[in-house]
């Protein structure tokens, strides 16, 4: 570990570094580790510990144990706690979308200001752990920096507190989080985006480095990773030798969910069956696909300032405003958002449309600018440059590419005759060809916006065009005697589906139970899980059917078929295909 360290440069002397331990084995060594090494390296250590409040009394368990670890070795104790799963249906997100959002809200405010709302100081339990004050933020410890008696050798500890509440309370500022992610974790965080699909980016898995951003969106600290190099097993053995317990985590041997699947099936068989040593593979591709990421990012930061021109459409432009070409930073986009509906009608002026530009943070979704490229220059280059600006366009404007998105933009700047032509692209963008320049064309806002939902009705056998996302939707009759040539999770059982079918985007409130899978769960939820982008969710197509009880879901894009729907042997069976549109010439 302590050679992980040095390579990335991730602790130096003075830092003060909160030690994350969930009580599991990978965090608890992370601690022993770190206390073994804080002479060392010069750090002030202390421990930090989150409580999603998932599992009842075993998650209070996990609470007490680390608070006796860190009493036991005198280290300043940093506690928060939410109930996860409330804010999950609050926010109507999946419990681990909420999770990670709380938790690592919690870390950033330990690297930040260290303000909290608490208004009470802790208050001892029969151990000596504080027990949480009811409402508002924990991650608090006594003000006891005056009593010698309650320092321990780094400082203040967070036992022996007074009883009497205190006005406000300011938590011990932390430069670094040392979370206990391990080589394991990381091989399979890299398996599972094989597997669901990603580029560079998404293969480098696990970043040994988080550079954290506080409110003023300067940098306040970082999530650092010191165990990515070490395999768990490794440190079951080191806490064993040195006598150390730890906690189990029930939910690790959960095998509903993907990870633990991962965990104890897949690798597994491939180190027996194809290769021992298929871990470290996995991680030091990791390492491969970051260096080559950060390689590529500098290039792209060249290739927008240079080859890639931005300009004010002419419908946004005053009598006043310079015509001219503008370079633009990623700092000045605004955050992507799903609320293209908030966007008004034309406004009547060329000044309204200048307020329009002022405002664009708050009421549109996109970059309100155009960009351009040299067709030479970009036709010129590889393919694998040509993806890159491609994608670089897309992330610095909010466009949601997806790769078969870039695939067909390259086709079309490709094609000969393309002058005059526009491709569309998710949110109304579009592609131009020009004989001399390719151009990314901004939505138009003087133009009404399209309704935010769609519904059509889809016979069987029968195509439907769907303009909203871009596709024809087939449902297509498959004979029995023919099944056996299509994949069975993707067959519905064409008795189950006798009357009309609709295919609209889905509704808040839509549940949809896959093959394969535990329980029914949100549509909203399963789109989280399996990470499609939020720019492209909100139009997500669903089938439904008319049922006893109202409607139900037969049919959700990318997700398998709910296994009481199936298609039976020796039934005729319904086969759901969608394809995107070919780009159609302008007119």
């Amino acid at each position: 570990m302590l050679g992980q360290i040095r390579r990335q440069e991730m602790l130096k002397a003075g830092d003060r570094v909160g030690a994350a331990v969930s009580g599991g084995i990978d965090s608890v060594a992370l601690l022993r580790l770190l206390l073994e090494l804080r002479g060392e390296l010069g750090i002030v250590l202390s421990v930090v510990h989150f409580n999603h409040k998932l599992r009842g009394a075993e998650s209070d368990a996990d609470e007490q144990f680390v608070a006796d670890l860190a009493r036991e070795h005198d280290l300043e104790f940093h506690i928060d706690s939410e109930d996860v799963a409330r804010v999950a249906e609050e926010q109507h997100v999946s419990v681990e979308a909420a999770a990670r959002d709380v938790r690592y809200g919690f870390f950033r405010r330990l690297l930040g200001s260290g303000k909290t709302n608490s208004p009470l100081l802790p208050k001892l339990g029969r151990s000596g752990a504080p027990s949480p004050p009811k409402g508002g933020s924990q991650g608090l410890k006594p003000l006891v920096q005056n009593n010698p008696a309650l320092r321990g050798p780094e400082g203040p500890l967070f036992h022996g507190a007074p009883d009497d509440a205190a006005e406000s309370l300011t938590l011990s500022r932390l430069d670094k989080i040392a979370t206990g992610h391990t080589l394991d974790d990381q091989a399979e965080t890299v398996l599972m985006r094989i597997i669901r699909g990603a580029g560079l980016r998404g293969l480098g898995g696990i970043y040994p480095r988080i550079p954290v951003e506080g409110d003023d969106l300067e940098i306040c600290g970082e999530i650092v990773r010191p165990l990515l190099a070490n395999r768990r097993k490794e440190l079951q053995q080191y806490l064993g030798d040195i006598g150390q317990g730890w906690r189990e985590d029930s939910t690790n041997t959960d095998e509903s969910l993907t990870r633990n699947r991962v965990r104890r099936l897949v690798v597994p068989l491939l180190e027996k069956e194809f290769n021992p040593a298929v871990t470290e593979n996995l991680a030091e591709l990791a390492e491969i696909a970051r260096e080559e990421e950060d390689y590529w990012e500098n290039e792209i930061g060249g290739w927008m300032g240079t080859a890639v021109h931005w300009s004010r459409p002419e419908w946004a432009r005053s009598p006043s405003t310079p015509a001219g070409l503008v370079q633009i930073s990623a700092s000045q986009n605004p955050h992507f958002s799903q609320n293209r509906g908030e966007v008004g009608h034309a406004p009547p002026s060329q000044d309204d449309n200048l307020s329009l530009l002022r405002e664009r943070d708050e009421n549109a979704s996109w970059l309100v600018m155009n960009a351009s490229v040299s067709r030479l220059w970009f036709l010129g280059e590889p393919v694998a440059v040509q993806r890159r600006v491609v994608k670089a366009i897309g992330e610095q404007a909010r466009i949601p590419l997806e790769f078969k998105h870039v695939e067909e933009i390259l086709r079309f700047a490709a094609e000969n005759g393309t002058s005059g032509r526009e491709l569309s692209l998710p949110l109304g963008w579009k592609v131009r060809g020009e004989p001399d320049e390719i151009v990314f064309l901004t939505p138009d806002l003087r133009e009404p916006v399209a309704p935010s939902g769609y519904e059509y009705a889809l016979p069987i056998p029968g195509i439907i065009t769907v303009n909203e996302t871009g596709s024809q939707i087939e449902a297509r009759r498959v004979p029995a005697d023919a099944m056996a040539g299509y994949n069975s999770d993707e067959l519905l059982d064409a008795e189950s589906l006798l009357g009309p079918l609709r295919v609209r985007n889905w509704h808040p409130g839509d549940r949809f139970w896959p093959a394969h899978t535990k329980s029914p769960k949100k549509v909203k939820e399963l789109l989280q899980e399996r990470h499609v982008p939020q720019a492209e969710r909100g139009l997500w197509p669903v089938i439904v059917k008319e049922d006893a009880g109202g409607e139900a879901i037969v049919w959700v894009r990318s997700f398998r078929v709910p296994a009481k729907l199936r298609a039976k042997p020796g039934r005729e069976a319904i086969l759901i295909l969608e394809k995107t549109l070919a780009p159609a010439p302008a007119t």
